[in-house]
């Protein structure tokens, strides 16, 4: 495994937790 490759998986994940925190925030408030 490149660490390109595991480096923007590191990435993706990051971003999806961030998004799915933003919405939950937004709904509850």
């Amino acid at each position: 495994m490149s660490l390109e490759l595991l480096l923007s998986g590191i990435a993706a994940v990051l971003v999806l937790i961030y998004l799915v925190y933003a919405l939950l925030r937004s709904e509850r408030f």
